[in-house]
């Protein structure tokens, strides 16, 4: 389960990652005036996030059942719940899976840290996409072109303290309430499978309901997104191409967007246990 569960951090990052650089994409999309293009050449990226989400899942699904099933080995009959054996695959289980939120947090970092560097090669991979007309054209013209990858490294920049200092220091031009959505819905996000999982392994006859509810606290993560964190951050980004707002608007959206997402990928832990609990409850009304 140790490869199970390094797969699982592994990839864990990478989606957290891939959802924090579109905050960069927003503003590489306002730099160059070609929004749709931004986010189109983006999609591509997040056929990363998508493949790793698919892999990730069964996964951690497999550690879940694996601690399950070792209770109900060496349980012997009993009630599994107060076995002293299965009590401390629990403890486990619970500290894997805050590895697992851990691991969403430290790529959260690491995509705030890369939005400069996306944002620099999403404006030249812009300009490409509109000189080729088609990603597959573009890859090939940087397979007949190595220099294109070196000097794509080259736009390789971490955020400069003053810079940031500076963006944090400034009057705040973008809704508050906006960003506590983002704490909000990050936060459930981040952990609506992972407690569903162990809301599972709390009450192992009916852990497959259980597992299924996570698309209903999900489902409550994405209607919140959708009426009020998307439109307000589509609002900004719009009124910044038509000139009504500056780009340094959408540069301090980004850099608070990826803060609030970091802060909500810590509320996750304070999240986990109540929510799988909340998810137990649920599951003993309707079964």
């Amino acid at each position: 389960m140790t490869a199970y569960l390094t797969a699982v951090t592994v990839l864990t990052a990478i989606i957290h990652l891939v959802n924090t650089l579109i905050y960069a994409v927003r503003l590489a999309g306002v730099r160059t005036q070609r929004l749709a293009m931004a986010i189109s050449l983006f999609n591509v990226i997040f056929l990363i996030a998508s493949t790793a989400n698919l892999i990730q899942a069964p996964l951690m699904s497999a550690i879940v059942e694996n601690a399950i099933n070792a209770g109900l080995k060496y349980s012997g009959g009993g009630d599994l719940l107060t076995n002293p054996f299965y009590q401390a695959q629990l403890a486990v289980l619970d500290r894997q899976i805050r590895v697992v939120i851990l691991a969403s947090t430290a790529g959260t970092i690491l995509g705030g840290l890369l939005i400069p560097t996306t944002v620099k090669i999403f404006v030249r991979g812009i300009m490409l996409l509109e000189d080729t007309g088609s990603v597959p054209r573009i890859l090939l013209k940087i397979l007949l072109a190595p220099r294109s990858l070196f000097r794509l490294a080259k736009a390789v920049q971490l955020p400069q303290p003053g810079r940031f200092r500076d963006s944090l220091c400034e009057p705040l031009r973008i809704p508050v309430h906006f960003l506590m959505a983002n704490i909000l819905v990050t936060g459930i996000w981040t952990t609506g499978v992972l407690s569903a999982l162990y809301a599972g392994a709390l009450n192992p006859q009916f852990r497959s309901t259980a597992a299924l509810t996570s698309g209903i606290v999900n489902g409550v993560a994405t209607v919140l997104a959708a009426t009020v964190v998307d439109p307000t951050a589509a609002m900004i980004t719009d009124q910044a191409l038509r000139g009504v707002r500056e780009e340094k608007d959408v540069r301090q959206m980004a850099i608070y967007l990826a803060l609030t997402r970091l802060l909500g990928t810590l509320l996750a832990q304070a999240f986990f246990i109540p929510g799988a609990w909340i998810i137990v409850y649920v599951v003993r009304l309707i079964t």
